[in-house]
């Protein structure tokens, strides 16, 4: 039997969903939701309302086997699970494509310039503020290195505060702002759009 696929570095670990991380998603869609004020909460809030866990079990079953079956041929990982060292499971990565105006277009179909567009959920609220996004992003970053891919984008809202932090930390600039992108809670909030250097990033690491 083939060992399963994972990164470890530093204090996490990054891995391919399995069955038993569809609970800790339903926890985290219907009890401990703190994590939803900071990942597009102009979304989530619908979003959680909304949240059948019955059809969210059916369709991540079948999206873990839709998984392997394209990983067949291809390493590539567009999802994976982040775990700490101690292997408790509290969140994920995920990456979509953005085209050169920083317009999402998904996965497919993308001609001419595009960049690689990163998305990070830390749910477990202890876990906030311990160096721990930076960690998984930056093994994540690697990863796409070593596919080829090194138009690395990230995209967030400027109340956002430790998503911003983290990625200027690890080599991402600035390149877009659109200003009055979102209210949310009663205040306007810029989106913004950065772009990784390369030199920043392998200073950073």
């Amino acid at each position: 039997m083939q060992d399963a696929w994972k990164i470890v570095y530093k204090d996490i670990v990054l891995r391919d969903m399995v069955e038993s991380d569809i609970e800790d998603d339903i926890r985290w869609n219907t009890e401990q939701t703190e994590w939803a004020l900071w990942d597009a909460p102009w979304e989530m809030e619908e979003a959680l309302a909304g949240f059948d866990p019955a059809i969210y079990r059916d369709k991540e079953r079948k999206r873990i086997s839709d998984a392997a079956e394209r990983r067949a041929s291809d390493g590539f990982r567009w999802e994976v699970e982040l775990d700490y060292r101690d292997g408790t499971h509290i969140g994920s990565l995920n990456t979509y494509l953005i085209d050169e105006d920083y317009e999402w277009v998904g996965r497919e179909g993308v001609n001419g310039v595009f960049y690689y567009a990163l998305g990070i959920e830390i749910n477990e609220p202890s876990f906030w503020n311990k160096g721990i996004g930076k960690a998984a992003l930056c093994a994540y970053i690697e990863h796409h290195f070593e596919h080829g891919h090194f138009n690395i984008a990230l995209q967030t809202w400027s109340g956002n505060k430790r998503m911003v932090k983290c990625a200027e930390h690890i080599g991402f600039k600035e390149v877009d702002r659109e200003i009055g992108f979102r209210k949310v809670r009663g205040e306007v909030y810029d989106g913004l759009t950065f772009v990784l250097d390369a030199d920043e990033f392998e200073r950073c690491r």
